[in-house]
């Protein structure tokens, strides 16, 4: 109850001399007059009452304490029974010594109950014997607290005969309590925010803080019991797993698709492609370990959408605007303008909890590829015609096609990609396009079908390697699931190059300001490429510049050069003649090209070998595409060579 309503109480009562009285003061008054107590059991009863607003931060505390009454009327009921019950024990003389049992740190209620005779002048007295009990309540505390419930009953069956006072006096102990948990030093807070209003050290202390906030709990009503589930929520009792966003059932949820891309301690699903973008999607670590995703896998799932009044990112929740705990963006810094995903759908088009049920693909095992890709598809592309003769092709393989600038390296694969689309369609093609100019880029997507996946050269060197990781590791997955994957890189020199300007300089520089660790990750993608044994397979195919200029390029080529298992090198002077394509058939191969072949095909190969091996560079392609245009098929071709070619006695042997 506020002043003006203890005065109203207090005239219709009867009491006099109510003009300058303070809060208190009439509480005791009001009090006295309806109990019928005599002067000594209230004297203690002031003397644990704190001194009401003698500043204005006290005046703000009280009529804190004030405010919740009503939603404690649950627990003033439960209290009012158990202060009628033992109304009879509060009236006892032994009322200080079970105030000092209750844990109230006043070791001198004793002396209160003793000066009481003085209503007035007892309060004084309790308030410096309240200073004086903090100063022995840490090392009394264990034997105080043993009789604070029993003390705690008999002082409320004293002096709460009165309901609303009961409750004001009792907001001010939970108050108290509270204070007494948050600072062990004896100073409590009115406010209970450990340490802002030390007000709590000389009279809160007095009202047994420890004993009357354990027992606001343990009754479960009131302040007390909210306070404990307000504990609990922010510890995270009542929240999802740490990390995950918690969905309402007034939440509205949106669809959502992209590769997911695990970085240091966090993850994005990227829905725009392979690069960053705004519309990316925070993922928790907590829900990557749950489904145990990896990087590379395609997830599909729900948002929430923003409520009323919030802008985009910002969410209850970690990873978004407002929920805090994961938060940050790409780089670590901003992730709280991204949505967290909250619900996972699928990954790689299956269940998301069999998701762990998959093998990892570094534990498979690698095989020489067995299993041909034809590449021939009509008489007047000559390209992949000469190519399925020169260089076959496996799935698993690892070939390179070596180039120097403007021989036609482009076009090539773009006509292996059409191939590989038209005569494999089982396969997934993938062309990754690094440091590439923009029109190639479009001219790729319109005549390739395929998944083209590019970063131009205006973009920074650190979205080259990223789109180059991202997409081995997508490739890999789809390995994982038994899928054939084809990938056509272009260009590994390029990659490299974006590496040795990204990565951070380790002290050891190669020819050509090259840096040694700057080799390792482009030699990890082209080292991705294998056929797995009973199903899968990836194969790359990469090029690679040469006579460039550049000794940074050619430490690169050196690097790669025996890591393929296959070879197509290209000739600028060739190429300066207008001869497309401009291949160089002494050097250029496959190794372990008769597991691609038949018996019969592979003698016809090794005549066709022999015959223009004895020819220079220029009159070999001559010859071969010459004879190429005159046949509608490779295996036409190889009939002809076959009855025209002279056979030797190593050949029949």
């Amino acid at each position: 109850m506020r002043l003006p309503e203890l005065k109203a109480l207090a005239q219709q009562m009867g009491l006099k001399g109510l003009s300058g009285k303070r809060k208190g003061d009439l509480v005791a008054m009001i009090e006295g007059a309806r109990g019928g107590r005599p002067a000594q059991s209230d004297a203690p009863r002031r003397a644990e009452t704190p001194r009401q607003a003698e500043t204005p931060r006290e005046a703000e505390a009280t009529s804190r304490a004030d405010a919740p009454q009503q939603a404690d009327a649950p627990r003033r009921e439960e209290s009012q029974a158990r202060s009628e019950s033992s109304s009879a024990e509060g009236s006892a003389p032994s009322t200080g010594t079970g105030r000092r049992g209750r844990g109230n740190r006043a070791d001198n209620a004793g002396e209160n109950a003793r000066n009481g005779a003085d209503g007035g002048e007892s309060a004084p007295a309790g308030d410096e014997g309240g200073s004086q009990g903090d100063g022995r309540a840490q090392g009394d505390r264990p034997r105080r607290e043993d009789g604070s419930r029993g003390g705690q009953r008999q002082a409320r069956g004293q002096q709460n005969r009165d309901q609303d006072s009961r409750d004001q006096q009792g907001g001010r102990n939970d108050r108290g309590g509270q204070g007494g948990r948050n600072n062990q030093g004896g100073r409590n807070d009115l406010d209970g925010q450990g340490g802002r209003n030390d007000q709590g050290g000389q009279d809160g202390g007095e009202n047994g803080p420890r004993g009357d906030g354990q027992n606001r709990d343990d009754d479960g009503g009131g302040r007390g019991r909210r306070g404990r589930r307000r504990r609990e929520r922010n510890r995270g009792g009542n929240r999802p797993a740490e990390g995950e966003t918690e969905v309402r059932e007034d939440d509205v949820l949106q669809s959502v698709a992209g590769i997911l891309d695990v970085l240091d301690n966090y993850a994005f699903v990227r829905t725009s492609g392979y690069l960053a973008g705004n519309n990316d999607v925070y993922v928790s670590m907590n829900m990557i370990r749950r489904y145990g995703l990896r990087r590379g896998d395609a997830i599909t799932g729900a948002v929430k959408m923003p409520r009323d009044g919030q802008s985009d990112g910002q969410h209850d929740g970690p990873g978004g605007g407002q929920g805090g705990g994961r938060g940050g963006g790409q780089g670590g810094k901003n992730r709280a303008k991204f949505n967290p995903l909250a619900r996972i759908d699928t990954v790689n088009g299956g269940p998301a909890d069999q998701a762990r049920q998959r093998p990892e693909f570094s534990k498979l095992t690698p095989l020489y590829p067995n299993q041909r890709l034809r590449l021939e598809t009509e008489k007047n592309i000559i390209s992949t015609r000469v190519i399925d003769l020169i260089m076959p092709i496996g799935k698993g393989q690892r070939a390179l096609i070596v180039s120097p600038p403007k021989a036609g390296k482009t076009t090539i694969l773009q006509n292996i990609a059409n191939a590989i689309a038209t005569n494999n369609p089982e396969c997934h093609l993938m062309v990754v396009l690094v440091d590439e100019r923009p029109e190639e880029v479009t001219d790729m997507q319109r005549s390739v079908k395929g998944e083209v996946i590019a970063s131009t050269f205006d973009r920074p060197p650190s979205d080259h390697t990223q789109v180059a990781e991202l997409a081995i590791e997508r490739a890999k997955r789809l390995v994982e699931l038994g899928q054939d994957v084809v990938v056509l890189l272009d260009s590994i020199t390029r990659l490299g190059r974006a590496y040795n300007n990204s990565s951070p300089a380790s002290g050891r520089i190669l020819s050509g300001g090259v840096d040694s660790t700057a080799l390792y990750p482009p030699k990890r993608f082209l080292g991705a490429a294998r056929n797995i044994e009973n199903g899968g397979s990836l194969t790359i195919i990469a090029t690679a510049m040469v006579e460039t200029g550049s000794a940074g390029d050619t430490v690169i080529f050196e690097e790669f050069k025996g890591t393929g298992n296959a070879e197509l090198k290209l000739d600028r002077r060739i190429a300066e003649r207008r001869v497309f394509p401009a291949v160089d058939v002494g050097p250029s191969g496959t190794r372990k090209e008769e597991l691609l072949m038949s018996p019969e095909e592979a003698g016809i190969m090794h005549k066709l070998r022999r015959v223009l091996s004895g020819l220079d560079t220029h009159q070999a392609i001559d010859l071969l595409m010459s004879q190429l245009r005159k046949t509608n098929t490779n295996y036409e071709f190889l009939l002809q060579v076959a009855k025209t070619t002279p056979t030797l006695p190593q050949d029949e042997e």
